[in-house]
């Protein structure tokens, strides 16, 4: 088979668009096709026509026919097939058949025409696969356009990070020189230091624009100083990862930069709080008491895409932290067990010197030696338990999974989720569906924002925030289109979140002074994260 060009004309003859497969001259072109009107019989119905050169095969397009000029020795019934794809891409492209709309669209009609059709033979092509050449999008370009993206956003609160790192090292200073300040610099130090600090400026202005002059120390200070370079708190990376956030930002950062670029100065290490709060997400902030209480929990589930579940684990764990000694002698009272949960299905197991408690009873956290004190300034494991099981009422996320395979090599998916317990608030969800290899997906519908993961080749559907509270976000849905018809291609689907309470509602109802009686001022954070979170 042979296609010699594919126009579209008038009734009259008069060419509106042509694309030449073969070598034609204009006036050959222009010959054929006004001649074609006059070789159509008079009320047939034939789609195609010879003469001794050439066979016309032709469909008309209201008041317009669109026309394929072949060799003789063509198989018509292949050429009627293109000529149908042709005329299925016309309709396509265009509004309406009129001879403005295809004129206006000509160049993009020219570009499908020649997928359809090269040196005159056919492409095995249809018309889904003509629309995504004509897109010229690149999967591969948005991919590394995600991933810019994402490098930019790291950096960006890497610098933040760092730079609310140095200024709580800067109030620190303040506060220590304040306090230090009416001391004198002889009587603070001991005399075999006092004459080398007496000149020591210990609070530096990172802020200020101008750079700040060198100054000369003696030996004392050198020797003081060198821990601030070994401390945890000021190791703020090489020039060169320096330089390489600077670049992703681009002039953003001047001014963060030279505060990055700053003189480190003696400090004591950054507080773990500041690391505390990056794994606490966008969860609100603690303001931390004498007696601090952290509570932790993670679930590891497996959701069965026919519905059910098919496991079901949480371990959990509480830390105690005591900052003032006046309050190590304390006794912790714990709050009633959510009516959710059996109070036997759940295994505390507690510290070796921590008293043990029934799990069906009062449960209090105390040594067992009541004279001693717990430790000061250092956090202590009281406290851990584990459940394991199959019942569906605890499951505090359910995800339902719909991919449906089409006809045309595609599959529509379906993803519904809801929110089963109205006690928990879901921070940061995540729900990661695989996609099948080399197809990109196309969203029809959504609620919160997507993103494609170039490194797992995964469709990430983020939900800020799912609560009872809001209707809005207690329920959602994503659906999109992708190339595929394997719907196993689609599991298993991972959920990743990060919530502020607890699954099983352990938690501290009261502390106590053991001598006193005294009810003791405390503080707890209570977390719930999806340790393995799956639909299988």
């Amino acid at each position: 088979m042979v296609v010699l060009a594919a126009s579209i004309c008038t009734k009259a003859g008069k060419p509106v668009i042509s694309r030449q497969f073969r070598e034609m001259t204009r006036a050959r072109i222009e010959s054929l096709l006004a001649s074609f009107p006059k070789l159509i019989p008079a009320g047939s119905q034939h789609t195609s026509v010879e003469t001794s050169d050439v066979r016309y095969v032709y469909q008309p397009l209201e008041d317009l026919y669109i026309l394929l000029i072949t060799n003789k020795a063509s198989n018509i019934l292949q050429d009627i097939d293109t000529l149908h794809l042709f005329a299925r891409v016309v309709s396509d492209m265009c509004h309406s058949a009129e001879e403005r709309e295809i004129l206006r669209n000509a160049f993009e009609l020219l570009g499908a025409f020649d997928e359809i059709v090269s040196l005159g033979y056919r492409e095995q092509i249809n018309l889904m696969q003509v629309r995504n050449v004509l897109e010229m999008e690149s999967h591969e370009e948005k991919i590394q356009d995600i991933i810019a993206r994402n490098k930019e956003a790291e950096a960006k609160e890497e610098l933040k990070r760092r730079a609310k790192q140095l200024e709580m090292q800067r109030r620190e200073q303040q506060r220590r020189a304040a306090a230090g300040g009416g001391a004198g610099g002889g009587s603070g130090f001991g005399g075999g230091m006092g004459g080398g600090m007496g000149g020591y400026s210990p609070v530096p202005r990172y802020e200020a624009p101008s750079p700040q002059p060198a100054r000369t120390s003696s030996p004392a200070q050198s020797t003081l100083r060198a821990p601030a370079f070994k401390g945890s708190g000021m190791k703020l990376g090489s020039k060169k990862k320096t330089a390489e956030l600077l670049d992703a930002l681009g002039g953003e950062a001047a001014v963060t930069h030279e505060e990055l670029s700053a003189p480190p100065t003696p400090s004591m290490p950054v507080p773990e709080a500041s690391a505390a709060a990056d794994t606490r997400g966008s969860l609100p902030a603690i303001t931390q008491e004498g007696v601090h209480v952290v509570i932790k929990e993670k679930i590891s589930l497996q959701i069965l895409r026919e519905g059910g579940l098919k496991s079901m684990e949480v371990r959990g764990d509480m830390n105690l932290q005591v900052s003032d000694p006046s309050q190590a002698k304390i006794r912790l009272a714990l709050d009633q067990l959510s009516s959710d949960v059996n109070a036997g299905d759940l295994q505390f197991k507690q510290h070796p010197h921590v008293a043990r408690f029934a799990p069906t009873g009062e449960r209090f956290i105390a040594l067992k030696d009541s004279s001693r004190a717990f430790p000061v300034g250092q956090s202590l494991a009281v406290l851990k338990w584990r459940y394991e099981g199959k019942d569906e009422s605890l499951v505090p996320l359910s995800i339902n999974c719909w991919p449906t395979p089409s006809n045309d090599g595609t599959c529509d998916v379906n993803i519904e989720y809801e929110l089963e317990n109205d006690k928990l608030a879901l921070h940061d969800v995540v729900i990661s569906i695989p996609l099948p290899t080399g197809s990109y997906p196309t969203i029809s519908q959504h609620t919160g924002t997507w993103s494609l993961n170039a490194s797992t080749h995964s469709l990430d559907w983020s939900i800020p925030l799912i609560t009872s509270s809001d209707p809005d976000s207690r329920t959602g849905t994503l659906e999109f289109t992708v190339g595929g018809d394997d719907a196993a291609t689609f599991f298993p689907v991972r959920v990743a979140f990060l919530a502020e309470g607890s699954l099983f509602g352990v938690g501290v109802d009261s502390v106590k002074h053991v001598e006193t009686g005294d009810d003791v001022q405390f503080s707890q954070e209570v977390t719930l994260a999806a340790d393995d979170y799956l639909v299988v």
